[in-house]
């Protein structure tokens, strides 16, 4: 049986999720970050030479990263369900989004966040240009959900999913808010009433509230 290894408070919900959507079984590993350095603990750090999770077994063979796990499972399980086929007019629009979160929008969050926290003043250059690739990244998602009910278009597909931790769970340990993005906020409401999700976050993130509304949330110390 497939194996998903999951960190608590991090992108290793993708996994999770996707699964409960596909309704494949799955066996579930979860484990809490250190209290003090809020790294994975050892018996995780184990798996992959990456010391990080999403971590999945299959058989004898052991995957890491989330995006390439999420082509593995949706390649091996999906039957076709959450992805656009290639014939499709908005196939180049799911696979832009599949790998915008990993490929853009989450270097951009992390980059202005350290930025910030470096204590260079906002108005340096570096400061600028981070800046203004987090907002640009926001822009764009804002722009799309604006005009579409999901990223792809009308339908839900793993684009969503790899989408939505930087929207969300990310934003404990990089804060910022959501107010005036209009889109992005009635995207994670419709994201929240699907019961995969729900489930998803019940199952590997017992206790958290998914963090769906504007509000910029109290960060988690790194």
């Amino acid at each position: 049986m497939l194996i998903v290894h999951h960190l608590q408070r991090s992108q290793s919900e993708r996994i999770v999720w996707l699964c409960e959507e596909l309704g494949i079984p799955y066996e579930l590993k979860t484990y809490q970050r250190d209290a003090k350095t809020l790294l994975a603990p050892p018996e995780l750090q184990q798996l992959h030479p990456t010391q990080a999770a999403p971590v999945i077994q299959d058989g004898n063979t052991i995957l890491a990263e989330s995006g390439a796990i999420a082509e593995y499972i949706l390649t091996k399980y999906g039957n076709g369900k959450l992805t656009i086929p290639p014939t499709a007019d908005n196939y180049a629009d799911y696979l832009y989004f599949l790998h915008f979160a990993n490929g853009y929008f989450q270097p951009a969050l992390v980059g202005y966040s350290t930025v910030l926290r470096s204590g260079i003043s906002r108005d340096d250059p570096s400061a600028r240009f981070a800046r203004r690739n987090f907002e640009q990244a926001l822009k764009v998602l804002d722009d799309r959900l604006t005009k579409n009910t999901w990223l792809a278009g009308e339908e839900f597909t793993a684009a969503d999913v790899m989408s939505v931790f930087t929207l969300t769970t990310a934003r404990l340990f990089f804060p910022y808010s959501l107010a005036g993005y209009e889109g992005i906020l009635a995207y994670l409401q419709r994201v929240n009433q699907r019961d995969a999700y729900r489930t998803a976050m019940a199952k590997g993130d017992p206790g958290l509230s998914p963090l769906v509304s504007a509000e910029k949330p109290r960060p988690i110390r790194l």
